[in-house]
């Protein structure tokens, strides 16, 4: 037999396969949604979780005091209803009647253990500093004050008072985030691996983990102890672990899973001219981290070389093929500044240039390349991270003689890799947890958890602070443009642009949410049209 014609009958069983699946599901009464989650999560515990995969398990299995709905507005979720005091410092909430997935109440005292937990020194957690707001937040994670000082407490089993050091604009948004989401305390205790089997992981979201095939796939099935099960519509959510593009697409165009989201780059023209695809914006951006205790790298002239040599609209153009922006700061657009958007009001802090470029190395004692270390390019084993880092590769050997060796990880092992420090530049993104220019820049304050370049400067700390701290809307976001301003001129990093969200939907999958806040798919009103 021809192997071609082998090749397009096997693709035809599997497409016939997919479809008649999908048509048992519906004639057995069954809303079932196949979804490809990219990688095998390297936790499902809400405190020490740091990964898009991760977030969107918990997002279908928990629930915070609100959601975002798909204008990223916040709803209410655990939080029925609250009050804020005149001055926004003070948070009253008033939780409904919820219970969790094992028939339990979910109670105020449950989301003051989780958030202390999250805070606690002994937790770790790189998210830490997103409860920094609250009053003795910083002091308890620094191990300066007591849990109870801290400015979360449950007043009783339905009411839970927060208070914070400053208004914050997004506080409510923030109260949707994955890291804030309650624990069931009793499960916690008794069990420390709570989060790593089916029968101990407890949730109180719309779904509930129903199976757990490590990288193979997870089951979520409906959670009828969730508050507003009636107006769940799905009956099961089925998340594939496939990481390879092409892998994704495959699995898509024969029909074994219903959403994909990571399309290869060269078929994304060809499958948005079908319309196949469809581009949303994302609030999120792509880059090179620099790990700034290298003794090559904590020159910020070289980080400044290496990030004005590239081509950025190249790299999109030939690589990325997303229609991504190019980046020449790090805040995105579509966040609020002082009278309209925030990147719009910074403008642009550096340009590319190579013959400046080649000047700065000179300048740091490296004329030509001489004498520059090979450098270790990291990067994880999902998408299409090679051909992008090739490029970028070559482009620093032809512009600056500077030679890169590339180092592939899988997804796990790259971001242990990344947060002990064991690496040279790695490749990144960051997507945003609310709708403010501080989701992007106090990450690279001195004790932030997920500042992994291990830069350090006094000032931005001092500036993110006031933006933090200040009463005053726009001296708060002025200090986020100064900040950012220093970022950009010391470089930690190498922006690369700002991404776009390229998904597919088989043609029955209606109501799924895609927030431009990281990009998850939202499953709480999403359903199968039959």
């Amino acid at each position: 037999m021809n192997l071609y014609f082998l090749i397009f009958m096997i693709g035809i069983a599997l497409l016939t396969a997919g479809c008649s699946q999908k048509q048992d599901d519906l004639k057995n009464g069954e809303q079932v949604i196949t979804y490809n989650l990219g990688a095998e999560p390297e936790t499902l515990d809400p405190a020490t979780a740091t990964g898009k995969a991760e977030a969107t398990v918990q997002m279908a299995v928990f629930e915070g005091l609100t959601r975002l709905d798909k204008d990223n507005k916040p709803v209410p979720g655990m939080a029925k209803d609250w009050e804020i005091s005149d001055d926004g410092t003070r948070y009253t909430f008033h939780l409904r009647d919820a219970k969790w997935s094992n028939g339990e109440p979910v109670t105020a005292y449950d989301f003051e253990y989780a958030w202390k937990r999250l805070l606690s020194p002994e937790t770790g957690a790189y998210y830490a500093y997103q409860l920094w707001y609250i009053k003795n937040g910083k002091e308890y994670t620094d191990g300066n004050v007591s849990a109870d000082e801290v400015g979360v407490r449950a007043i009783d089993d339905k009411t839970l008072e927060v208070e914070l050091i400053a208004p914050t604009p997004y506080f409510l948004s923030l109260t949707a985030f994955s890291g804030l989401y309650p624990v069931n305390q009793n499960i916690v205790q008794s069990n420390p691996d709570w989060h790593t089997g089916v029968d101990t992981y407890v949730g109180n979201g719309p779904f509930k983990l129903a199976e757990w095939k490590h990288n193979q796939k997870l089951v979520l099935l409906k959670n009828p102890n969730y508050w507003a099960a009636d107006d769940v519509k799905l009956d099961k959510i089925v998340m594939t672990m496939a990481e390879s593009r092409n892998t994704e697409l495959t699995m898509f165009e024969t029909g074994q899973i219903d959403i994909a989201e990571e399309v290869p780059a060269q078929e994304i023209k060809r499958l948005l001219d079908e319309g196949t695809a469809s581009i949303h914006p994302d609030l999120s951006s792509y880059f090179s981290v620099f790990n700034t205790d290298n003794d090559f790298l904590k020159d910020k002239r070289v980080r400044r070389a290496l990030a004005m040599a590239i081509n950025r609209q190249s790299l999109i153009d030939n690589v990325a093929q997303g229609f991504q922006k190019p980046a020449y700061a790090f805040v995105p657009n579509g966040v609020p500044g002082i009278n309209g958007d925030f990147r719009e009001e910074g403008g642009d802090y550096f340009q590319e240039n190579v013959e400046r470029a080649r000047e700065l190395l000179a300048q740091a004692g490296y004329p030509n390349g001489d004498g520059a270390p090979t450098l270790e390019l990291m990067y994880d084993n999902r998408g299409d991270h090679q051909k992008l880092v090739e490029a970028i590769q070559e482009m620093w050997k032809s512009n600056l003689n500077i030679d890169v060796k590339l180092k592939k990880q899988e997804w796990g092992v790259y971001l242990k890799s990344l947060f002990n420090g064991d690496y040279q530049i790695a490749m990144a993104g960051w997507n945003a947890d609310y709708v403010d220019a501080m989701t992007f820049l106090d990450m690279w304050v001195s004790d932030s958890g997920n500042n992994v370049a291990g830069w350090r400067n006094s000032e931005y700390d001092r500036l993110i602070e006031i933006a933090k701290t200040s009463f005053d809307n726009k001296k708060r976001i002025a200090a986020m443009h100064d900040a950012e301003k220093i970022l950009l001129n010391e470089m930690p990093f190498m922006p690369i642009y700002f991404y776009t969200n390229v998904n597919m939907y088989k043609p029955w999958v209606k109501g799924v949410v895609v927030p431009t806040i990281g990009g998850f798919q939202e499953f709480r009103w999403a359903y199968v049209e039959k």
